[in-house]
């Protein structure tokens, strides 16, 4: 796990910690040719300079993101806005953690992806890159 990335679930509490933990080994272990780093204050993986997914933080729990994840035709990733296609779950406990599953999303963040990576520059518009 990059140094930055543990740095960042060490801030954690305890269950929070696991929870941090075990989403960066599992993306790490499937997306082997992400680049990561603390974007925006949480830890993002990136394919080719597109961001794929993240985790961060928040009162609900920790909350897992795919920037592309409203394609992954999957009903447990929750669906928020029209503009942007990114769909998340959040964790309260490492046990809610279906791993079969959150390989699955991981493999599909390959295949499924939106170009986030130049939004600014079209101005919002976003394309399908794959």
């Amino acid at each position: 796990m990059k140094e930055e990335i543990q740095a960042y679930n060490q801030r954690q509490d305890s269950e929070s910690r696991e929870i941090c933990d075990l989403l960066a080994l599992s993306i790490d272990k499937v997306l082997t040719e992400a680049e990561c780093k603390i974007w925006h204050s949480h830890p993002v993986w990136f394919l080719e300079g597109n961001p794929i997914v993240g985790y961060s933080k928040q009162k609900p729990g920790i909350r897992l993101m795919f920037w592309s994840g409203a394609d992954f035709e999957e009903e447990d990733l929750n669906k928020k806005g029209e503009k942007f296609k990114d769909a998340s779950i959040f964790y309260t406990s490492i046990l809610e953690i279906d791993k079969t599953k959150l390989e699955r999303w991981l493999e599909k963040s390959k295949n499924i992806q939106w170009d986030y990576k130049n939004i600014v520059k079209k101005k919002g518009q976003l394309d399908r890159l794959k």
